[in-house]
């Protein structure tokens, strides 16, 4: 992406480089269980190791008040060696005399990781003494956590602020693509939205009607939109308190010459849980004891259709409950849809944010997207059209 200081033709030999990473990996009875997010690190980090540089890894781990050991990243040191394919060593400290010692200890090309950063108050309050603290352990700042870059916090704006500041490969590769989906695009961009509330999303949507040409709705969102044409949709999730919203955001959308895609038809039980006898109804004809929960095939097939026409599409939620079968039906069937238009290399498809990396995984898509975000309330709030502070150190 243009506009963002990358690593290429930076002297990194013999330079301390601090990195900041997003460690806050699931963990299960002490072992990683999903290593994405290493797994994305580790571009940045073999590149600077393999400069000689003397690589310092930062990052935060749950949501700790004070040193609580059992937030420690220590135990993720062996995944994180393994990963990387590089042995890492640890401090039990992110400042003062331990992670100084360790800092100082390094050789070039090795790599170290400092100890959870929010045991400490002043990152996320962005303390200027802990920030100072921070930064006189390295010479460079790495910021390869686009995860983290909604947060204004010291180990994300404040120390891009008193060191130079580059993007790490991930980084660079996440902003390249969201760069791709909504700030340069290919048009027509479509954007597929789900979730269960339009409350919060109302930025989202906002911000999306002015940029792309489709915006196709679905999970309880889409019953919301519904209800505020006048649709009787059953016993379907539905928050009475924004029908006018949806109003207003209809009527903007057609002032910037976007088109709302609604569902026309969908599956239907008494209630969600497992075991439910579902069917499939127009939306006309939805019964008055029945709750949508999932969009049926001829929406999936409009939906197919219409992407047919799009040259990129930015997807953020699923199309209804997917995490029970048959619900699912939707969202596998129009992912796999995304999936072979990427594939024919007709379609640009970016997808991220909350439960839209389960369900895209979940339908066996994962690695048939262009690219695939790992961030939540980062890829959210950048949809948005937000500036994000971890962002802003590192433009030209």
């Amino acid at each position: 992406m243009s506009g963002i200081r990358a690593l290429d033709g930076v002297d990194v030999a013999g330079k301390r480089v601090l990195v900041r990473a997003d460690l806050n990996v699931p963990v299960q009875d002490g072992r990683v269980t999903d290593t994405t997010r290493i797994d994305r690190l580790a571009a940045t980090v073999r590149e600077l190791a393999g400069k000689k540089a003397r690589v310092v890894l930062l990052s935060h781990f749950g949501r700790p008040r004070g040193r609580d050991l059992k937030e420690s990243l220590e135990p993720l040191v062996p995944a994180i060696s393994e990963r990387l394919g590089l042995k890492v060593a640890f401090a039990d400290d992110c400042i003062g005399e331990p992670a100084e010692s360790a800092v100082a200890a390094l050789r070039d090309g090795e790599v170290l990781l400092l100890e959870n950063l929010r045991f400490h108050k002043g990152e996320e309050k962005n303390e200027p003494d802990f920030t100072a603290a921070l930064a006189r352990l390295g010479d460079i700042y790495v910021d390869d956590a686009f995860s983290a870059a909604h947060r204004a916090h010291a180990s994300i704006s404040g120390v891009a602020g008193l060191l130079p500041a580059y993007a790490g490969r991930g980084m660079e590769a996440e902003l390249t693509a969201l760069d791709k989906a909504l700030g340069n695009p290919t048009h027509p961009v479509a954007a597929i939205v789900g979730g269960a509330k339009i409350s919060t999303k109302l930025d989202l949507l906002s911000n999306l009607v002015g940029r792309v040409d489709l915006l196709i709705l679905g999970g309880g969102m889409a019953n919301t939109f519904l209800a505020a044409r006048g649709v009787a949709i059953g016993k379907s999730l539905v928050e009475a308190e924004m029908l006018d919203q949806a109003r207003a955001i209809e009527e903007t959308a057609k002032k910037q010459g976007c088109t709302i895609v609604l569902p026309v038809d969908a599956l239907v039980a008494e209630q969600f849980g497992a075991g439910q006898t579902a069917e499939t109804v127009t939306i006309e004809n939805i019964p008055a004891d029945r709750m949508m929960l999932d969009i049926g095939p001829a929406s999936v097939a409009n939906i197919e259709a219409k992407l047919k026409t799009c040259r990129t599409i930015v997807w953020n939620g699923p199309m209804g409950a997917f995490e029970i079968p048959p619900f699912d039906s939707g969202t596998v069937a129009v992912a796999k849809a995304v999936a072979a238009l990427t594939k024919d290399g007709t379609l640009i498809s970016i997808g991220g944010g909350g439960d839209t990396v389960a369900a895209l995984a979940a339908a066996g898509v994962e690695n048939d997207f262009t690219y695939i975000s790992t961030a939540g309330g980062a890829f959210l709030e950048w949809m948005e059209g937000k500036v994000l502070p971890g962002v802003i150190p590192l433009m030209q």
